[in-house]
């Protein structure tokens, strides 16, 4: 039998873990809760990406409303929702939201006369009017004339002169064919939607045409011709679709010499403003 007496002897220790206790799920729940906002900050962003900014003026008068929403709104898959947003059912029926109507419906056009001794309650009235016909058209009070696809080419502004209704060329949608006078479908759409709002209110209408800069300095520039032909083809327009030629008050081309950007060939300086003048004008 071998000796062993000269092994070496392993000790094996085992070590024993005591329990600390449970730390529990509470760090699951901040989780939870910091990719929640993380979500809702992204889709935040997306959605401010995925607007126009007359639309997210839209949800702003939503939540915080400076005029009556409306009582109802269409159930149709059509621009109006199923119905004319001129018709009496769908504009508010209450406070300053809606506009005085006749017994069939329609809006009776407002007529405004600062000749009379209240002439700072007409000139407030005509603000008041104009500013309704801008909601109206840009979904302020929350429905709009303007599908989303017509929105993205308006802007308006209230100014002292009136109310300015901008239409201008984006880069995959025209209001005319390059170089000519010629209107393209979307001008045809923007035409009888404008027409339809500047027959809410009886003020006069002025026309004015602007082009970008021509790509060289030419003897004979084609901007002033052309933004004179383009306005007046909106004028004409704009009849066609029920607009009284009386109210016209002005057709004028400003060529190139009102760019709104500051690249002279940038698209955005296409562009036909729709003035609706103050009675004092």
């Amino acid at each position: 039998m071998a000796d062993n007496s000269n092994a070496p002897v392993i000790i094996k220790r085992k070590k024993v873990v005591g329990g600390d206790g449970h730390h529990g799920g509470a760090w699951k729940i901040a989780y939870a809760d910091f990719v929640t906002a993380m979500m809702a900050f992204f889709l935040l962003m997306w959605l401010i990406n995925a607007t126009t900014e007359q639309q997210r003026l839209g949800i702003a008068e939503f939540f915080n409303p400076t005029v009556p929403l409306n009582k109802m709104s269409g159930g149709g898959s059509a621009m109006f929702g199923g119905d004319s947003v001129l018709t009496e059912r769908i504009l508010a029926q209450q406070g300053t939201g809606g506009l005085p109507t006749s017994v069939e419906g329609q809006p009776d056009p407002v007529e405004f006369d600062t000749g009379n001794p209240s002439a700072e309650e007409g000139a407030s009235d005509t603000e008041d009017a104009l500013s309704e016909v801008q909601d109206l058209l840009i979904g302020g009070g929350g429905e709009s004339f303007l599908s989303d696809n017509l929105m993205k080419h308006v802007v308006t502004r209230l100014t002292d002169e009136g109310l300015v209704i901008e239409l201008f060329d984006a880069p995959n949608q025209r209001l005319f064919v390059e170089g000519s006078a010629q209107p393209m479908p979307l001008l045809l759409d923007l035409a009888e939607v404008l027409s339809e709002v500047s027959n809410l209110v009886s003020n006069k209408v002025a026309v004015e045409g602007h082009v970008r800069s021509e790509p060289v300095t030419v003897r004979n520039t084609q901007a002033w011709p052309l933004s004179s032909i383009r306005a007046d083809a909106m004028r004409q327009l704009m009849e066609t679709y029920g607009l009284d030629p009386e109210r016209i008050a002005r057709v004028t081309g400003h060529a190139d010499r009102e760019l709104v950007s500051n690249i002279p060939r940038d698209l955005r300086n296409n562009r036909i403003e729709i003035i609706l003048l103050r009675s004092d004008q």
